[in-house]
This record gives C-alpha cells, sequence and structure tokens, in this order.
C-alpha cells in the first residue's frame, strides 16, 4: 500500500504538523473535516447552512479530484451541525454536488466547532473510480 497526501490550490492547508487535507492509499481517499473557513483561515464564508455546506462541498469536490477522483467517488461522509433542526439546508445543498447513489452518510449534532460561526463540519472517504467517471 501506498500512502500519499495530496492538495489543491483551491483548498487552504494547515500548518505543518497539524493534519493532512487529503490522503490517498491506493485507491482510498479520505478528506479531513472541512469547514466553510475562507483563504485567509479565519473569515467564514456564508450564514447559513445552505451556504456553508456549499462551500465545504466544494472543497471536497476539489481535493478529491487533486487525488485523482470524481466527487462522484464519495462513499462516505460525516457531516457535523450545530443545529440539527437545519439539516435539510445541508442535504440542498448536496443534491448540488453529488448523482446518482449518494454516499452513505452520518450526521450528528455537536455544541460547537472550532469557531461560533461555524454551523458545519464534514469529513469525506472516496474510492478512486468507483463512480465511473474516471
Amino acid at each position: 500500500m501506498n500512502k500519499q497526501r495530496y492538495r489543491s490550490d483551491a483548498v487552504r492547508e494547515p500548518a505543518d504538523g497539524l493534519w493532512s487535507n487529503c490522503l490517498r492509499i491506493d485507491d482510498m481517499i479520505f478528506v479531513s473535516g472541512m469547514t466553510a473557513r475562507g483563504e485567509d483561515g479565519q473569515t467564514v464564508v456564508g450564514d447559513t447552512e445552505y451556504e456553508q455546506a456549499k462551500v465545504v462541498f466544494q472543497k471536497i469536490k476539489d481535493l478529491v479530484e487533486a487525488a485523482g477522483g470524481a466527487v462522484d467517488d464519495v462513499v462516505k461522509m460525516t457531516i457535523y451541525v450545530t443545529d440539527i433542526a437545519n439539516n435539510t439546508q445541508v442535504w440542498d445543498a448536496r443534491k448540488e454536488f453529488f448523482s446518482g447513489d449518494f454516499p452513505a452518510c452520518t450526521l450528528v449534532e455537536v455544541s460547537s466547532l472550532a469557531k461560533p460561526e461555524i454551523l458545519l463540519e464534514i469529513e469525506a472517504i472516496a474510492i478512486r473510480g468507483c463512480s465511473g467517471d474516471d
């Protein structure tokens, strides 16, 4: 097995020694929890779960593609939200990025995330080529 880190110019990388945004082991792609932080790492993009979810799904798409996959290769997501009552906003945003069989998904409400204005965080696992788009 070969483990390799992938980066996307569209997704801000954490400081060295903290974590990897995206790792690929053979055809499996692991994307760390993404939030709607902007390029400066401080500003949060979007005031609603829908707006933030669109930013996060785009980051996941960019990272999976950087690792040689396609967004429809995502097979599992874990979504952390601060208000589960707004889950339909996340589902609405998801429909704009995924087609066919949607990824398996776990939705968890948490008391808070890294900053009060961050409403959700999403991590993903993809298997390169499983969507047939490769």
